[in-house]
């Protein structure tokens, strides 16, 4: 039988609630060397306020019914702000729609806690239909900037076709995650842009974006892959060639396409990308997650490019709106050299695995690169088990 009293289910569902964001989270051992698994998601849906999602009024909502409902919590960016690890999220609600909110943590692993409203978005004169998927890039020049996806409904759409869109690269910046102004779209000569990512320092006196060229909404066509871009003025912002900087390869975990993720990490031997793949299965599209390292000198020249995936959905991850989905949009480093990968699974919840930066270094230098056929990796397996075979004699 339904709980009838107002009061009572009011309490059971505050009740619940902070129990939820409370509830500590606790690593997963022993783990594959390169990174460490948490056992609980940073952030589910269930993480949102109440009154967010419902109306709290006994009058106007005598049976407290979920007004507004949010569908998934996912596709993060991430800085570390003030102390507390800040993560702007991508929420869907049950409508569809998608929008940000900024949630805090003080060890970046459990206890993020939504704070504030709703981030309320500045329009550009032609206003978003959805938004999602922002990367956070704190800049040298001193602003935090944001690139999204912003979606519109194509306007070359045939008469009745309500699912043709286009996808733009929206920009807003910031400097408290509270103030948010909006920047004209990302102009670029591909037909649409998506997985667009701010390098954090100027590059010969220009802002450097990575870019993902693509022909159509979803297929890149002759988008080749990560690109890299240049502009003078993000007022302005206004790029003229992409070159290749990593490119998309047949029968490889990012043979459909691949996209920049989160804002590149320096470190003392090369810029660390963390990056998604995309192949194609009997089930549908597979998405993971890479790394790849390139030049301090050169941001756009690969010096090391570990084959295979870093992250791959696992368990419960590989379930929910769009199944055997991970995908990352956001990573914080702490001052010894912590690194915390934000990544969401199947498009439904978050989750954080920590790692070092001197462990990335040391899986991108010292991982193989994919041969590209299966008899060359099979003679670079044979060459590590010799190796070991080596050790026992």
């Amino acid at each position: 039988m339904m709980m009838q009293n107002f009061e009572d289910r009011l309490t059971l569902l505050k009740a619940e609630h902070q129990a939820l964001i409370r509830k500590p989270n606790s690593p997963v051992y022993p783990g594959n060397g390169i990174f460490i698994r948490y056992k609980n998601p940073v952030l589910t849906a269930e993480h949102t306020p109440l009154e967010w999602r419902y109306d709290l009024n006994k009058k106007t909502n005598p049976y407290l019914m979920e007004r507004m409902g949010i569908n998934a919590t996912f596709n993060a960016g991430a800085i570390k702000l003030n102390g507390k690890y800040c993560l702007v999220v991508r929420v869907e609600g049950s409508d569809r729609k998608s929008f940000f909110a900024v949630a805090e943590s003080d060890n970046g692993i459990d206890n993020f806690e939504f704070k504030g409203m709703p981030v309320l978005l500045p329009q550009t004169d032609d206003p978003d239909v959805n938004v999602y998927d922002m990367r956070l890039t704190q800049h040298e020049d001193g602003w935090i900037y944001g690139f999204f996806c912003s979606e519109r409904k194509d306007p070359a759409a045939p008469k009745g076709d309500t699912s043709m869109a286009t996808a733009a690269a929206g920009i807003v910046r910031t400097k408290d995650l509270v103030n948010w102004e909006r920047l004209p779209d990302l102009i670029t000569k591909s037909n649409q842009q998506r997985n667009v990512v701010l390098h954090p320092e100027f590059v010969d006196g220009k802002y450097m974006v990575y870019t993902r060229p693509q022909d159509g909404f979803i297929e890149t066509g002759s988008g080749g892959g990560i690109c890299a871009g240049y502009a003078d003025n993000l007022g302005i912002p206004v790029v003229g060639d992409e070159h290749l900087v990593d490119e998309k390869i047949y029968h490889t975990i990012k043979e459909v396409k691949n996209g920049a993720g989160a804002t590149p990490i320096k470190t003392k031997e090369g810029w660390l990308h963390i990056a998604h793949g995309v192949r194609n299965t009997a089930a549908g599209l597979r998405y993971v997650i890479y790394a790849f390292m390139t030049s301090l000198e050169d941001p756009s020249k690969v010096i090391y490019r570990p084959g295979g995936y870093l992250i791959a959905p696992e368990g419960e991850e590989r379930i929910g709106d769009v199944s055997n989905v991970v995908f990352t949009n956001g990573a914080v480093t702490d001052d010894d050299g912590r690194l915390l990968i934000y990544y969401a699974s199947s498009d439904t919840r978050l989750h954080v695995a920590e790692s070092t930066v001197d462990r990335m270094i040391d899986y991108c230098k010292n991982t193989p690169e994919d041969s590209l056929t299966s008899r060359g990796q099979v003679e670079k397996r044979i060459e590590l088990i010799k190796r070991n075979l080596e050790l026992n004699k």
